[in-house]
C-alpha cells in the first residue's frame, strides 16, 4: 500500500466494516458532497472525498458513543491514513470533543446529517427522484420532529453557523452534489 491510501484503498475499508447497502450509500452521497466541498473550499477533492466516504465506516460495527469514531479513528491510523482525515472524522462527532477547526472538518459536519437528510426526503417523493427535492422541500420536513426522527437537526442549524452560510443555499449545493451521482446513489428512477 502506498504512503497515503487511495479512494480504492478507502472503499474496500468501507466494505470490510460495513455490509448494508443504506450505510454505504450514505458513505457514497457524504463523499460526493464532500468532493464538491473541496472545490468550493480549495481543497484536495481525493483527500476530502475520502473524508466523507470514510467519516462511518466503523459506525455499523461499532455504534456505541463509547466506539464510533473512535475505533475508525484508531484503524484509520494504522492504515497510515493522514492525520488531516482522522481529525476531520473525529471532529463530526460532536461529542468526541474533537475541534472542527479546519474547512475539511466543518464541511463533513454540514453534509453529514443534511446528506442523510435528503436521502429521506427523495424515497418520500412519489418519483423517489432527487431531481424532483428542492430546498423548500426539505425545511418543509425538517420542522416535522417525526420524520426521519434519527437525524440530528441541531447538527444541521448548528453547521451552518459553524460554516457561515445560508441554510437554503447550503441544502441546495448539497442537493446539486447529489443530483450529479443521482443514479450510483439510487436517488433517480
Amino acid at each position: 500500500m502506498p504512503a497515503y491510501p487511495n479512494r480504492e484503498d478507502a472503499l474496500a475499508l468501507l466494505h470490510e466494516y460495513t455490509k448494508t447497502d443504506s450505510l454505504r450509500r450514505h458513505a457514497l452521497g457524504v463523499e460526493q458532497a464532500m468532493r464538491k466541498m473541496s472545490e468550493k473550499y480549495g481543497g484536495d477533492i481525493d483527500e476530502w472525498g475520502m473524508t466523507g466516504l470514510l467519516h462511518d465506516f466503523d459506525y455499523e460495527m461499532y455504534p456505541s458513543i463509547e466506539e464510533h469514531p473512535f475505533r475508525g479513528n484508531k484503524i484509520l491510523k494504522e492504515r497510515d491514513y493522514p492525520k488531516t482525515i482522522c481529525h476531520a472524522i473525529m471532529g463530526h462527532a460532536t461529542y468526541t470533543g474533537i475541534p472542527r477547526d479546519t474547512d475539511m472538518a466543518r464541511a463533513l459536519f454540514s453534509v453529514d446529517e443534511l446528506t442523510g437528510f435528503i436521502f429521506a426526503v427523495t424515497y418520500v417523493r412519489p418519483s423517489r427522484s432527487i431531481l424532483e427535492v428542492t430546498p423548500r422541500s426539505v425545511k418543509k420536513k425538517l420542522k416535522q420532529r417525526s420524520f426521519a426522527a434519527s437525524v440530528l437537526r441541531e447538527d444541521i442549524f448548528q453547521s451552518v453557523e459553524e460554516l457561515e452560510v445560508d441554510l437554503t443555499e447550503h441544502i441546495q449545493f448539497v442537493i446539486d452534489a447529489l443530483s450529479e451521482k443521482a443514479q450510483e446513489l439510487g436517488l433517480a428512477s
